[in-house]
């Protein structure tokens, strides 16, 4: 067995009084990848955020072969070889790629100047080696959120670290990206590096890692070797219960057209698309990345120009902004949940509220009980682990953070909610409620629009299926036709509507 690199000394960590890490105990090896999994809340990320430098724990140490160190900054941590990829982009983006790969480690010549050829093919080796489609001198805000990953990926991988340490790196992956940073994963391994690798994606987890532990509260609950566990066992550990059908019921017969748009096309990212959406349907959106799903929700919203007619319960529903939409009766969960869901500087409940504010105002005045009121309702709701209402929302977990960016989208209860990647970086537990709210969103009559990645989610939840390739809708299935084969075959022509292409 190899000798620990890093190892963890009764790490502990409160926030406000409150302990998320209890005495963690851990080892991390060279030559290994260790997954670390849990449900949201557990103390994952804390965890990861301490080795990182990111935090400082309120007790215990760490220890880098043997030694005690302390990391005061993430730039202290990666002098010593720890570098992570944070499940949050933490990109610049009115700069490059590859003056974010290096941004506060840029490389300089003799004469103390940019060494901006040197930086640009470091990062255009990395970017290969990663199997990415961005170049070094395409600006951070042009790109998918998919590419975004990868960035931040390649950013890490910029400097010879000797711990590497990925959280949720794969939710905005394709299966052929994230096969491609398997690839790489196992080649840094070989490599005598260690690897840290947290998920919820269970099924990955015992794919590409030599060792899991896992947290349940705070506490370190189990630890054992990926040979040994399987997935049911995995999130039996993590739940501490058996987990039975995450997928709630498929609903009855829909009822009158909640939703119409016709001819809605936005320049450079999709065109021609008309479909209806109904009262008490889940229609799901499914299609490869660069498709054009996010962006008819975008055009939906009024996030983007776009040209066509968008009717809500038989009512003109084109949008010029956001708040447009938001009073035509839509409601939308945006993919990046930081970049554009939620304010993390800001309180819960003020988050909870964003998009409802002028319900909690009275003659300029905000009424804060009602806020807190409203919040606290939101929170019992969705099971969010928040004691205190008024903390800044960044305390909480990614996981509880995007039931609040929910809370916010349905509090104005809107009669159509779109949502765009919904369970994205939450853990199994969590996906199962946010399913089941969705459920019983659609059961009060609301029309739901299901923008996902997850094949297995998309034939879980929804009623009908419109399949998007190129900026155009290839196809659309219902009921019992809704197939994983037949899903890809629209999405990547090897089918068209009426058969194989």
């Amino acid at each position: 067995m190899a000798a620990p690199l890093l190892r963890t000394r009764a790490l502990t960590k409160e926030f406000a009084g409150h302990a998320v890490l209890r005495g963690a105990e851990v080892e991390i090896r060279r030559g290994e990848i260790l997954g670390v999994i849990g449900e949201n809340g557990a103390g994952k990320s804390t965890f990861m955020k301490i080795v990182a430098g990111i935090y400082e724990p309120s007790s215990g140490h760490l220890e880098l072969e043997g030694r005690p160190v302390s990391f005061a900054t993430p730039s202290d941590a990666r002098r010593a070889g720890v570098s992570i990829v944070p499940q949050e982009f933490n990109l610049a983006p009115d700069l490059s790629v590859e003056e974010n790969v290096f941004l506060g480690a840029e490389l300089v010549t003799g004469r103390r100047t940019l060494d901006r050829s040197r930086m640009r093919a470091r990062t255009l080796e990395l970017l290969a080696e990663l199997g990415a489609s961005a170049s070094p001198g395409d600006r951070i805000d042009g790109l998918s959120a998919a590419q975004k990953q990868l960035v931040e990926v390649a950013k890490a991988l910029a400097f010879d670290a000797s711990l590497l340490i990925l959280d949720e790196p794969t939710t905005m992956l394709t299966r052929r990206e994230i096969d491609r940073l398997f690839v790489v994963m196992r080649a840094l391994r070989a490599r005598g590096m260690a690897l840290v690798y947290v998920s919820h994606k269970l099924a990955e987890v015992k794919a590409i890692c030599d060792r899991v532990i896992v947290l349940k509260d705070g506490e370190l609950v189990r630890e054992s070797p990926v040979a040994e566990i399987e997935p049911p066992e995995m999130a039996r550990a993590m739940v501490g219960r058996e987990l039975r059908e995450i997928y709630p019921p498929k609903r009855s017969a829909p009822g009158a057209v909640a939703l119409e748009v016709r001819g809605l096309s936005s320049p450079g990212a999709f065109e021609d698309v008309s479909f209806t959406a109904r009262e008490g349907e889940i229609l799901g959106f499914a299609g490869l990345v660069g498709a054009g799903r996010t962006q008819v929700a975008e055009a939906l919203m009024g996030l983007r120009p776009s040209s066509g007619s968008v009717r809500v319960a038989g009512r003109d529903a084109r949008a010029r902004t956001a708040l447009d939409a938001v009073r035509s009766g839509l409601g939308y969960l945006s993919e990046d949940r930081a970049g554009s869901g939620i304010l993390p500087g800001f309180a819960i409940a003020e988050n909870v509220t964003l998009v409802s504010l002028r319900d909690y105002s009275r003659l300029g005045w905000l009424d804060r009980e009602k806020e807190l009121a409203r919040a606290a309702t939101w929170r019992d709701r969705f099971g969010i682990k928040a004691g205190d209402l008024s903390a800044p929302l960044e305390s909480l977990s990614g996981g509880n953070q995007q039931k609040v960016s929910l809370a916010k989208t349905l509090d104005p209860a809107p009669r159509v909610v779109i949502v765009d990647e919904p369970t994205r970086g939450v853990d199994v537990a969590a996906k199962a409620e946010i399913y089941r709210f969705l459920g019983e969103l659609a059961g009060r009559g609301a029309a739901v629009l299901l923008v996902s990645s997850e094949l297995e989610e998309i034939i879980g939840m929804s009623d009908r299926v419109l399949v998007m390739r190129e900026g155009r809708i290839a196809g659309e299935l219902e009921g019992t036709a809704i197939q994983e084969r037949d899903i890809m075959y629209l999405a990547t022509g090897l089918q068209a509507a009426g058969g194989i292409a």
